[in-house]
């Protein structure tokens, strides 16, 4: 049998023109058929912007603490404010102390402090203004002091003979003397009645020396300003909620050493 391929042949040449005219004329995309095409138009498109970056926002400090920095009100150490806040104390209201007015060493604080004394020794650095209560482990209680002028401080060793709550204060005779307005509160008058006002503030411990009373005194005061400084009449003065503090810490007979 005999067959006739002749429209076939002619069916595949017209389909090949068709093909080859229409890639001559752009019509047929071949580039589906090509990985890297296919990779670049389907890659994902990501926004570039042209706006200039801001750097971030300084953070404004309006007030500084040692503890942390805040931009409301001010931040007071809360260890302080307990310390030196108002206190009731056998019927008298002590004032706050403004201890934001007083330069910090002098506000009472632990701190490490090498010495050969035993704990519970009083220690009073006339030239630093302090004095330390010495703890076990190398450490101290430290409280800003006042001291006395040239000519009125006295140094050596001693023990603290008695302890007194809100004492009664009399001026030495020789003190008398060099301001006559005193006598008023003299020995022979009595002296001046605890309070608020009495220079011995709200505490005293008596310096005695070979069992005599060496006539000096670690006491509190209400002149808060005279701390840090050499202003007395040879006593050791302390802010009153300081001196309230040492006075509970200290035990009777303890040994003092002014330097």
């Amino acid at each position: 049998m005999i067959f006739d391929h002749t429209p076939v042949r002619r069916s595949l040449s017209v389909a090949a023109l068709l093909t080859a005219a229409l890639a001559v004329a752009g019509c047929t995309d071949t580039s589906r058929m090509n990985a890297d095409v296919f990779r670049y138009e389907t890659a994902p498109v990501f926004f570039q912007s042209t706006e200039t970056a801001q750097p971030p926002a300084r953070r404004t400090t309006l007030y500084t603490t040692s503890f942390h920095q805040t931009y409301g009100l001010p931040v007071s150490n809360p260890v302080h404010l307990a310390s030196y806040g108002a206190t009731e104390d056998d019927g008298r209201m002590l004032p706050a102390i403004p201890y934001r007015s007083i330069d910090p060493r002098y506000l009472r604080q632990e701190v490490e402090y090498q010495t050969a004394e035993k704990p519970g020794t009083i220690v009073v650095d006339t030239k630093q203004r302090f004095l330390y209560l010495v703890q076990p482990g190398g450490k101290a209680m430290r409280y800003g002091v006042g001291i006395g002028r040239d000519g009125y401080a006295w140094s050596g060793r001693g023990v603290i003979q008695w302890k007194q709550k809100w004492p009664r204060w009399t001026p030495p005779d020789d003190m008398v003397e060099r301001q006559p307005d005193l006598k008023m509160f003299a020995s022979a008058n009595g002296g001046m009645n605890p309070g608020l006002n009495n220079p011995l503030g709200a505490r005293a411990l008596y310096i005695f020396k070979d069992g005599k009373d060496t006539l000096y005194r670690i006491h509190g005061t209400p002149d808060w300003k005279s701390v840090g400084k050499a202003t007395s009449s040879g006593c050791v003065r302390m802010l009153n909620q300081d001196v309230i503090d040492l006075f509970e810490r200290v035990s009777g007979k303890s040994q003092v050493v002014v330097l």
